[in-house]
């Protein structure tokens, strides 16, 4: 390495973007690839709304001037999105007052990736903490704070349904004092084995100290309607992160935000660089929740796709499946005693991206995500093919 680059970083295996690797590349256009290995939907934007941007492209933005470094428009209409999916539970028969999140609660991000580099420099940056993560996770955690130099505590989940095992994780962050655990990363459903936070992982959370900021990725929760944002206000040190990646068909316009304290995201906002969501995707985000119901009206067919593909996957004895509440299905080959269930896992993804559908290979399996039924079918009918 060149001198001057700190040499931790020779270390660091960089998350692999899509499309991942150069060798074994299918032998089809690009366009004829299943693309199931990033969690996208499989549907984009509608004709009709690309057009709406374009003619806001050619009429309104101005190329030569910097971009709103607010998002005050944004923000209210994330605003307003979000304050539709909190529900307060009923006390004693009695519905309770709902406190409204406002801009204020909001901080947006070029991706959740940016607003996740954020809380670690507002957190742990300069020896003063570590992070926390119950692996396997969502890997970026771990990448990004190894990129600032922050030490990352870990510990497993359960094997047989992947709940965070909160004894082991209260033993880690109670050993790793030098320098303490300041950030707790979870995801709610998790990547990539998507399931949800249950109740105890909650109260786990809940019972963490003030100065341990609690992380909540919400990035599938147009697909679970798991939310925690009601318990916002009741928790200053928690924040969610949510993304315009997913069900919202932005990908290719990097738009995350994350609600919390007004505190907290005003830190937010003097880590952030200025200007740091051009026009466009700005543009693109506030189009995107004002016809919030056409983009978010494939939901159903994605739920229903999702159990088809896990009925089909499970009638292989050979593969061991676990229920989703995201827009994917994580699965596992059974291993042999004495056998290698990992090298099989790297020979089922290299055959299928060879026939034409990328999955990602991560966390000790293999995670598919839910696309078109057509997607669907061939990805069902390829795994067949190999594993019989």
């Amino acid at each position: 390495m060149l001198p001057f680059i700190r040499k931790d970083l020779a270390e660091l295996t960089a998350y692999t973007p899509h499309p991942g690797g150069t060798s074994g590349e299918p032998a089809h256009s690009e366009s004829a690839i299943d693309r199931l290995d990033t969690n996208e939907c499989p549907y984009d934007f509608p004709e009709e709304l690309k057009k709406k941007l374009a003619w806001t492209y050619q009429q309104l933005i101005e190329t030569n001037r910097y971009p709103d470094g607010g998002h005050a428009a944004l923000k209210e209409a994330i605003a307003q999105y979000v304050n539709e999916s909190i529900t307060i539970p009923p006390l004693g028969g009695v519905t309770q007052p709902k406190t409204a999140i406002t801009a204020d609660n909001i901080s947006v991000g070029n991706g959740s990736d940016e607003l996740i580099r954020s809380l670690l420099i507002a957190t742990c940056l300069g020896g003063t903490g570590s992070i926390f993560v119950a692996n396997p996770t969502f890997s970026m955690y771990g990448i990004i704070a190894q990129t600032l130099g922050i030490p990352v505590v870990s510990a497993q989940r359960k094997e047989e349904n992947f709940e965070i095992d909160i004894e082991a994780a209260k033993r880690a962050i109670a050993q790793n004092q030098n320098p303490p655990v300041r950030a707790v990363f979870v995801v709610h459903p998790n990547s990539p084995t998507a399931n949800a936070l249950t109740t105890d992982e909650i109260e786990w959370l809940s019972t963490l100290p003030e100065e341990i900021l609690v992380v909540i990725d919400e990035a599938y929760f147009e697909f679970s309607q798991n939310t925690l944002a009601d318990q916002l206000h009741h928790h200053p040190n928690w924040i969610i992160l949510r993304t315009f990646s997913k069900a919202f068909r932005l990908a290719s316009m990097r738009v995350g935000y994350a609600i919390a304290h007004p505190e907290l995201t005003a830190a937010l906002e003097k880590i952030r660089l200025p200007y740091n969501l051009p026009s466009f995707s700005q543009t693109a985000a506030e189009l995107a929740l004002a016809q919030r119901q056409l983009l978010l009206a494939t939901i159903p067919e994605t739920l229903s796709e999702r159990a088809k593909l896990i009925a089909a996957l499970t009638q292989h004895q050979k593969l061991q499946v676990w229920p989703s509440a995201a827009n994917f299905v994580y699965l596992r080959v059974k291993a042999c005693e004495g056998e290698s269930a990992e090298q099989e896992h790297k020979q089922i993804m290299q055959q299928l991206k060879e026939g034409g559908t990328l999955i990602r290979h991560t966390g000790g399996g293999l995670r598919i995500t839910v696309g078109s039924p057509e997607e669907n079918q061939r990805t069902v009918d390829r795994i067949a093919a190999i594993l019989d």
